[in-house]
C-alpha cells in the first residue's frame, strides 16, 4: 500500500504555492509525489495526474492538499472518484481532513464538492455582472485578440520562411488553431 501525492498549481509563477503543497504532502507521508503546473482550464492535459493514476494500485491512497487542486467541478470530481474507486484507491484531502476510506469521509467529500461548485457558480455570476456593468459604463473592452495582432508575422513565417503552423505557434506563444485562423483571415 503506497501513499501517493499530487500537487498542482495553475501557473509557473506560483512557486511558493507548489512548494507549500510539496511540503504538506511530504509531511503526510507521501512516498511518491507527482507535480505539475497546469491551469484548471486545461485540466485535460494533466500528464502528471494521469501518471499518478497509472501508478496507483489497489489499496493505495492518493493525497492532495486541497480539493481545488484535484478537480474543477462536481462532475469532474465524480469522474475522478469513480476512477479511483474502480482501481480500489482511496482519496485523502489534507485541507478538511477528508479520507474516503470512511463513510464519513465520503459524505464530507460529497458535501464539500457541492459547496465548492455553488461558490464557483456564485463567483462566476458576480464576475459576469461586473463585466456587464463595466461594459455599460464603457470601461470594459475585453482582451485584445493576440493572434490577429500577429497575423502579418504569422503569414510571413509560413509563406516566406516556410515555417510550419505548429512551429509558428510555439515561437509566438499562441494556439495552433489561432495560427490557422490568422492564415485564413
Amino acid at each position: 500500500m503506497a501513499t501517493i501525492g499530487y500537487a498542482r498549481t495553475s501557473t509557473t509563477d506560483q512557486k511558493a504555492g507548489l512548494e507549500a503543497q510539496l511540503r504538506d504532502l511530504a509531511s503526510a507521508g507521501c512516498e511518491e509525489v507527482f507535480k505539475e503546473e497546469v491551469s484548471s482550464v486545461d485540466m485535460l492535459a494533466r500528464t502528471q495526474f494521469e501518471a499518478a493514476l497509472r501508478y496507483a494500485r489497489k489499496g493505495d491512497v492518493l493525497v492532495v492538499t486541497k480539493l481545488d487542486r484535484l478537480a474543477r467541478s462536481v462532475k469532474h470530481l465524480v469522474e475522478i472518484t469513480a476512477t479511483l474507486e474502480s482501481k480500489g484507491v482511496s482519496l485523502r484531502i489534507l485541507d478538511g481532513a477528508i479520507d474516503t476510506t470512511t463513510s464519513t469521509g465520503r459524505l464530507m467529500l460529497n458535501m464539500l464538492t457541492s459547496i465548492a461548485q455553488f461558490e464557483r457558480e456564485i463567483m462566476l455570476e458576480r464576475q459576469r455582472e461586473g463585466i456587464a456593468k463595466a461594459k455599460s459604463e464603457g470601461k470594459y473592452k475585453g482582451r485584445k485578440p493576440t493572434v490577429m495582432v500577429q497575423a502579418a508575422e504569422i503569414r510571413r513565417l509560413v509563406n516566406e520562411e516556410k515555417v510550419s503552423p505548429t512551429e509558428v505557434a510555439k515561437r509566438l506563444g499562441v494556439a495552433r488553431s489561432g495560427v490557422y485562423r490568422a492564415l485564413s483571415g
